[in-house]
């Protein structure tokens, strides 16, 4: 990219050199492409972890596309996040069977040991705390999936010691 077609760089804390390098190849390899701004976003949020609105900005100018329209794309769609992810997604069923077996008890005990609540990271960024409907797996309930690893019959006592293994 060069200054006459790209805004200066923001100056973004979480963003490194060699991450605004990737970002601007990204860019550059889907310009002009028609149906590029997911794509785009896409693999701007993997490399960076997630969308800061300045970065969503610098895209949208990079794309050649109105601001308002990336950023439209981008707070449309759940794939993407325009707030810092912990290294760990910890996903907790809130659907019938596990509630009524205990995952609000489950929750608290999340939220009091790591100060997080749902929708929220971790301000160590170890965990992002989120709550889905139903994971598909009731004969475990409670169920709590971390990352990819799913655990079942999960009590307040053993979440502790479950997210004691992800640093």
């Amino acid at each position: 990219m060069t200054p006459e077609t790209m805004d200066t760089r923001p100056e973004l804390a979480d963003v490194s050199p060699a991450m605004w390098e990737r970002i601007d190849a990204i860019i550059a390899a889907d310009r002009g492409r028609p149906g590029a701004t997911i794509p785009v976003l896409r693999k701007c949020q993997d490399t960076v972890g997630y969308l800061p609105q300045p970065l969503i900005g610098y895209i949208a100018v990079g794309l050649g596309l109105p601001r308002a329209e990336v950023f439209g794309v981008a707070t449309f769609y759940s794939l993407f996040t325009l707030t810092p992810r912990g290294r760990h997604c910890v996903k907790v069923c809130e659907g019938t069977a596990c509630y009524v077996r205990g995952i609000k008890e489950v929750i608290g005990r999340i939220r009091d040991t790591h100060q997080v609540g749902i929708g929220e990271t971790t301000e160590d960024r170890r965990f992002s705390l989120e709550s889905v409907r139903c994971l598909g797996a009731c004969g475990l309930a409670p169920v709590v999936v971390v990352d990819q690893d799913t655990h079942g019959s999960v009590t307040p006592e053993k979440i502790v010691r479950i997210l004691e293994d992800y640093a």
